[in-house]
């Protein structure tokens, strides 16, 4: 594969998500850190960003519910290089019916070279990196060299 260098704007477009028994938890994480959240565009899924709102003051732009395409909307965000980070809590201990779009989530952002927050320490320190709020380089694959070099 080949890479080519992009830049993440100052402003992130930055993904909310949370399984069940943690959207609380993630809309506490955001009514405390409310301040630096609201200089960025979020995004969340359906039911995630109704409890962010209630919880936080925040109103991301919503897809649909998880289980219902939403992992796969923002998913398709970021492979189409329209969103910066992912902050998703998710829980280790509960089984999840659409455990495969959670997958394919997590595999994507990390194919898309994002920063992925999986837990509010780590979630923490993302927002407290001084990256934040600059523009910066990162590595993602190159499509349009594979496309070329796969028709060859």
């Amino acid at each position: 594969m080949h890479y080519k260098h992009i830049k993440a704007p100052a402003t992130k477009r930055i993904a909310l998500v949370a399984h069940d028994h943690m959207k609380p938890i993630l809309a506490d994480w955001c009514a405390t850190h409310q301040e630096k959240l609201a200089r960025h565009e979020l995004w969340s899924t359906g039911t995630t960003g109704n409890i962010v709102k209630q919880g936080s003051g925040l109103t991301p732009q919503r897809f649909l519910s998880g289980p219902m395409g939403g992992d796969q909307q923002i998913g398709a965000y970021i492979a189409e290089q329209k969103l910066d980070m992912l902050i998703f809590f998710w829980d280790p201990l509960a089984s999840m019916p659409h455990d495969p779009d959670v997958k394919a989530l997590l595999r994507i952002a990390a194919v898309w070279n994002i920063p992925v927050a999986c837990n509010p320490s780590s979630a923490d320190l993302l927002i407290a990196s001084p990256l934040l709020d600059e523009s910066y380089s990162y590595r993602v694959p190159d499509y349009e060299a594979y496309e070329t070099h796969r028709n060859e």
